[in-house]
């Protein structure tokens, strides 16, 4: 380092000589200071605490600092330390002392920020996904891993994209999912023109009396089977209110049907043309309606054929064919199409939810009760009006009637089966009664054996039916089954409820025979009873079997 050396601006010489004179006096003593550009530094402070504390004149080295260097712009919370590191100069007197005052004599800053493994990691680990990434699309494009030989087979594309297959090879399975907008679309183009909307009408003395329309008086029926009106002349109050001439005819409720046969025959519930005194049909895109003529209907499996006539000039009538319902798998798809709530044509869609069930509705005019069996179950959208209305399948084939919808839930309609339906139309077309199903039956009355009723019999005997009353000429009557009997089991095979019996004897051909275990006065006996048709005993009791 190249040290300049800065003198007095006297040039007298005897100064000069008394300021050596001093230096020499005071022992050869080196006292020098050094200025640095930071913190003050003393060099030298046991030398300079035995002086007189007078400063001299002489001359004096000094080192000139370093240039200042920027403030680092790194800042570091927490570590000072690693901000900058300061390190002091170095200098050196004319008499012969040597100073320790650090290096260089300015502030040096370590101005590289420190590295952060949570940042590489971070970019390491981006920058592997995105070369994965990479290797995955090539693969996948160049179908890397995948043998040639699956590329042969059917793949799992979607329908849409699916070409058929008319060279002759393997034949291609029908998804039941619908590919596309056309599928439903094409069966409501196929099956609408034939679905037809039905107005029933009576005479206001007819329905003064009670003896028509009362399905439209009470709330619950009109919910179910789409009965009752929004004009004001339907309902006990507007009847009280208003009173109408005998001959005058009132709107009683709207509902659905379908022809199904070319000349006309027409489809629908007994409970939508019930009490009707006219009945009118207009098809699609006609307003002019037709006045319809009721054939046959059958009240317990709730079907009716009406049949309109052509005018002349006119057609034959569009018709939606019967499908076999025993073919439709749960799960598929189906279409239903009707009038609910006066909405003519209302297009929905749902699968089969289920099939068998079985339901049961009071009638408020006859005071009966419908028992409902085989019936179709879906989530299609069905609302009063939509009763008679036909349930499609993709094909354009009606396999149910849309019949009744849960109050309590939303997406549990209900539709008769078109295997029930076919079996009946060839009747109604001719007016004759419908055979009913055989139901098998034995004809006693049963309750279930309670501790309670076990006590007042006086017996030690805990699961199983008492006879309360048999039926008049039954097979329990005939095989001398009497009350207080206890039935404990059939064919050696325990029955622990009276529901578990019935459930069993349901299960039994008519014209059949079964054992019942039977405990008499406390004593054990069998019973041997032949399985007869309730449909040939006339009976309401709810529990009969």
């Amino acid at each position: 380092m190249d040290d300049r050396n800065y003198r007095s601006n006297r040039q007298d010489e005897e100064k000069e000589t008394t300021q050596a004179e001093n230096r020499n006096s005071a022992g050869n003593n080196d006292s020098s200071y050094y200025y640095s550009y930071g913190p003050f530094q003393s060099v030298n402070q046991e030398d300079t605490a035995g002086s007189d504390g007078a400063r001299q004149e002489g001359n004096v080295e000094i080192t000139r600092p370093d240039p200042v260097k920027p403030v680092p712009t790194y800042y570091n919370s927490g570590a000072s330390d690693q901000a900058g590191r300061i390190s002091g100069g170095s200098g050196s007197g004319t008499g012969g002392g040597q100073g320790n005052g650090g290096n260089n004599g300015g502030w040096n800053y370590n101005n590289r920020r420190p590295r952060s493994s949570v940042r590489s990691l971070l970019f390491s680990f981006i920058a592997g996904m995105l070369v994965i990434t990479v290797l995955m699309y090539t693969a996948d494009r160049t179908n890397m891993f995948t043998p040639q030989a699956a590329l042969t087979n059917n793949g799992t594309e979607s329908a849409q994209e699916t070409p058929s297959n008319t060279g002759g090879g393997n034949n291609v399975t029908a998804s039941l999912l619908p590919t596309g907008k056309e599928d439903v679309s094409s069966v409501v183009k196929q099956a609408s023109p034939a679905v037809v909307k039905i107005e029933t009408l009576a005479k206001q003395s007819t329905r003064g009396s009670g003896q028509g329309g009362a399905n439209t008086n009470d709330p619950l029926y009109q919910y179910f089977f789409g009965g009752g009106n929004d004009n004001g002349l339907g309902g006990n109050q507007g009847q009280s209110e208003q009173p109408q001439a005998s001959n005058q005819l009132v709107p009683m409720g709207i509902g659905s049907g379908f022809i199904f046969d070319k000349d006309g025959y027409i489809l629908t519930n007994q409970h939508v043309v019930q009490g009707a005194d006219v009945i009118q049909v207009t098809l699609e895109n006609n307003s002019k309606p037709y006045e319809a003529k009721l054939l046959g209907s059958s009240f317990d499996l709730d079907l009716a054929v009406l049949k309109i006539e052509k005018n002349s000039g006119d057609k034959d009538f569009p018709v939606a064919p019967l499908g076999n319902s025993n073919n439709t798998q749960v799960g598929e798809w189906l279409v239903a199409i009707g009038n609910p709530e006066g909405f003519e044509h209302t297009v929905t869609a749902g699968v089969l939810s289920a099939k068998e069930r079985t339901i049961s509705i009071p009638d408020q005019e006859t005071g009966k009760t419908r028992e409902y069996s085989h019936l179709l179950q879906t989530d299609a959208s069905i609302n009063p009006g939509n009763s008679g209305g036909p349930l499609l399948n993709l094909n354009g084939e009606v396999i149910g009637m849309n019949v009744a919808v849960s109050a309590d839930a939303q997406g549990i309609g209900f539709a008769i089966p078109s295997s029930v339906i076919s079996e009946a139309v060839k009747y109604l077309k001719e007016n004759k009664d419908v055979p009913k199903e055989p139901v098998p039956f034995i004809g006693a009355s049963l309750m279930n054996l309670t501790p309670e009723v076990a006590k007042q019999m006086g017996t030690n005997i805990t699961e199983g039916s008492v006879v309360a009353s048999t039926v008049y000429q039954s097979p329990a009557y005939q095989s001398d089954l009497r009350p207080y009997d206890i039935i404990t089991g059939v064919n050696g095979t325990p029955k622990a409820t009276s529901q578990d019996l019935i459930d069993f004897i349901k299960t039994q051909k008519v014209g059949g025979e079964v054992t019942l275990n039977v405990v008499r006065d406390g004593k054990k006996i069998d019973v041997k009873v032949k399985i007869g048709n309730k449909n040939d005993f006339n009976t309401t009791q709810t529990q009969q079997q």
